[in-house]
């Protein structure tokens, strides 16, 4: 199985620079999903485990 190592930038960022980038393997840190602002990559990035991040994208997704 290949790992995502990169950053992607979420599909709901859209075109008005509000671009929130998120990193869901990371083979550092199994089990967690990092999430920062892409604008401004010096403000700390916030890292919760990945039942938690589904649980976020599953409220938003209804």
């Amino acid at each position: 199985m290949t790992r995502q190592s990169r950053w992607q930038i979420s599909s709901y960022s859209g075109s008005n620079d509000n671009c929130v980038e998120v990193k869901v393997h990371d083979e550092n840190l199994p089990g967690v999903v990092r999430a920062r602002d892409s604008k401004d990559r010096s403000i700390p990035e916030i890292k919760v485990t990945a039942a938690a991040w589904t649980s976020f994208v599953d409220h938003f997704a209804k």
